[in-house]
């Protein structure tokens, strides 16, 4: 992975990894064949297809029938949304105010079909409590929705405590599904999607250096379907499957999936937090950070910037050759910041504000050269 060193938007994409790209290239060309044809060659490919689900399950610790290759993150995400449009009487969802815009902007267009949304509000810190999720619960509750990592803050949402609490509240009665969008996690942070109460989950090939394309929803249960078609993937996601993505994705969890680089990225992001408070005109978002450190990812930071609009430091960067965002990049066009907004975070810093994100080949080094490029640009502004 050349040409990375200066790489600091790693949330919204991750390079390939050559070396798995390149194999599964080569695997790929050579088993070419329809999965869902019943002649050789398209049983050559069917065996690769699911020889990338064990291997899928294996790094995640769940079933292989509990993997369902998808397109990417945001379909994972939205699946479960849709299948709610199946069933013949309507009731509430609940989806926090945190969400990507996959599970937001899905969960508004069930709005718009006679759905009741409900946004969990977050703390300061942009953290759901289990406490505030079942005061919402209702019997009419069907699904919850909950990311595992934020985008934008890198705060890690208590799910499991989540899950417990919604399995508590629901004790003799129906238990409301409980969907994870685990995009930011996977890699990032330990993953138990075998936990009892967790129900679904999606995650995304091109965070952890796989290619684009290609992502699983993991469920516990069969659902059904919105949408229908041939009936691939058990008719949970039908079309032709991707057995390259399948095959890549499968190798990149096998490679990156249990985090094993979590400990010197969380000593190289505390310096670089320690660092960047420093600088004149700097605010760490949330600033509860600064002492509650294990409660956010290592590999997302959220910082503003007295004075200079965020795309105007992501510009400056940029043409000295360090690359950020920020926010999310589906939401890049777009000059509103809901999540901070969420967080009532002061419009001041959310105007300001930038995300710098890592990845495993992230290095001391590197964070140093971009702590002295920030200083730059913000002494531009802060003299």
């Amino acid at each position: 992975m050349n040409n990375t060193e200066h790489y600091f938007d790693w949330a919204a994409t991750s390079p390939l990894d050559k070396e798995i790209a390149r194999e599964c290239l080569e695997l790929t060309l050579e088993n070419w064949g329809n999965p869902s044809s019943t002649h050789q060659i398209g049983k050559n490919a069917k065996k690769l297809l699911d020889e990338a689900r064990a291997t899928c399950a294996k790094a995640m610790n769940v079933k292989p029938e509990q993997i369902y290759f998808t397109s990417g993150g945001t379909e994972s995400d939205q699946i479960p949304l849709l299948s709610l449009l199946a069933k013949p009487a309507k009731g509430n969802v609940l989806i926090s105010s945190i969400e990507h815009p996959a599970v937001r902007e899905q969960a508004l267009a069930l709005k718009n079909a006679g759905w009741e949304v409900k946004q969990i509000p977050c703390d300061k810190n942009g953290i759901i409590s289990p406490e505030v999720v079942t005061s919402l619960l209702t019997n009419d509750t069907y699904l919850v929705c909950i990311m595992a990592v934020n985008n934008e803050t890198g705060s890690i949402q208590p799910i499991y405590e989540i899950g417990d609490a919604i399995k508590t509240w629901a004790a003799g009665k129906r238990k409301p599904k409980f969907h994870v969008d685990c995009v930011q996690a996977a890699g990032k942070i330990p993953l138990n999607l075998n936990h009892d109460s967790i129900d679904s989950a999606a995650l995304s090939s091109h965070k952890i250096c796989g290619p684009r394309g290609i992502g699983i929803l993991y469920l516990k249960n069969d659902l059904e379907a919105f949408l229908r078609g041939g009936g691939q993937e058990k008719g949970i996601r039908s079309g032709t499957e991707n057995v390259y993505g399948a095959l890549a994705f499968s190798k990149c969890l096998e490679k990156y999936y249990d985090a094993k680089h979590n400990k010197t990225q969380n000593e190289i992001t505390l310096y670089f937090i320690e660092e960047l408070s420093k600088t004149k005109g700097c605010t760490i978002i949330p600033e509860g950070r600064l002492k509650n450190g294990n409660l956010f990812s290592p590999y997302v930071v959220q910082a503003a910037f007295n004075k200079i609009p965020g795309n105007v430091m992501l510009r400056a960067l940029d043409s000295k050759g360090f690359y950020i965002s920020t926010g999310s990049a589906c939401s890049s066009k777009k000059n509103s910041r809901p999540i901070l907004e969420a967080m009532n975070v002061d419009a001041s810093l959310r105007e300001t504000s930038v995300r710098f994100s890592f990845g495993p080949t992230t290095t001391k080094k590197a964070v140093d050269e971009l702590l002295e490029a920030v200083r730059e640009v913000n002494s531009q502004f802060n003299k």
